[in-house]
């Protein structure tokens, strides 16, 4: 009887101390909780976000083989020039690693500026030695990217992304009659992207500074042999780099 009583003792004190262990490691892992913000957000599977965007935009020039026959325009030179967006984010997690994002709609405001250095200016068209052409570009267009996210410390995440792009281009002029003075760009552009960003985690949303450089496939150029600043020119490119602040809850 003795050892018997003797041996209940033994599986309540092993009980209960299972049970404290319990408890403990339950209080340490809401601990754990209160100290990181937004402890379950890696278990969605879906998510929102809104994205603020400024772009540094200029065009990669080839010029036409008649360009060294062109007894007017003497260099053809692009500029980087500042523009701003706005987009919406949509996430899909594939694993604790990979992530699958669009961006749509994404809506661009570019500007690429291209300088003219003129042989002969035409002071009654109001020409100058030096002449620049401010192109606008008001750009739609579709992101789609694969991220791989490093693991998480605290309130903090590094992640990669690479993908590719469509835009199409509402402010497009290849259409333009009058456009003796103009550059014309076609409406659609494709190209690849790349870059890095940072989830810093909040109590009710994450920021995401990112860096990103975006580079269009595509020759934009719509080409008329008339026009004196369209004739030189073969092939435009489209260059980008884009610094977004996303924000996503």
């Amino acid at each position: 009887m003795y050892n018997l009583l003797r041996l209940k003792n033994r599986q309540l004190n092993r009980w209960a101390a299972g049970l404290l262990l319990l408890i403990a490691s339950q209080q340490v892992n809401a601990q754990l909780r209160d100290e990181l913000n937004l402890p379950d957000h890696d278990s969605k599977t879906y998510y929102l976000g809104i994205g603020l965007i400024y772009n540094s935009a200029r065009f990669q020039v080839s010029q036409h083989p008649s360009f060294l026959s062109n007894d007017s325009v003497m260099v053809v030179e692009p500029e980087n020039t500042g523009g701003f967006g706005l987009a919406g984010m949509h996430t899909l997690r594939l694993s604790p690693r990979f992530e699958l994002r669009a961006i749509f709609p994404q809506l661009l405001f570019a500007y690429k500026n291209l300088t003219y250095h003129i042989k002969y200016p035409d002071p009654n068209k109001n020409e100058a030695p030096v002449m620049t052409k401010r192109v606008e570009s008001i750009l739609i267009g579709l992101p789609l990217h694969l991220k791989f996210r490093s693991d998480r410390i605290g309130n903090f995440r590094v992640y990669m992304f690479g993908g590719g792009k469509i835009e199409y281009d509402l402010a497009s002029n290849s259409t333009a009659r009058k456009a003796e003075d103009l550059v014309k760009l076609k409406k659609f552009d494709y190209g690849v992207e790349a870059g890095v960003g940072f989830n810093i985690y909040f109590p009710v949303f994450i920021l995401s500074p990112e860096i990103k450089i975006s580079n269009g496939l595509g020759n934009i150029h719509s080409r008329d042999a008339n026009l004196k600043y369209s004739s030189s020119i073969d092939k435009l490119n489209s260059r980008m780099v884009v610094f977004s602040l996303i924000f996503e809850g």
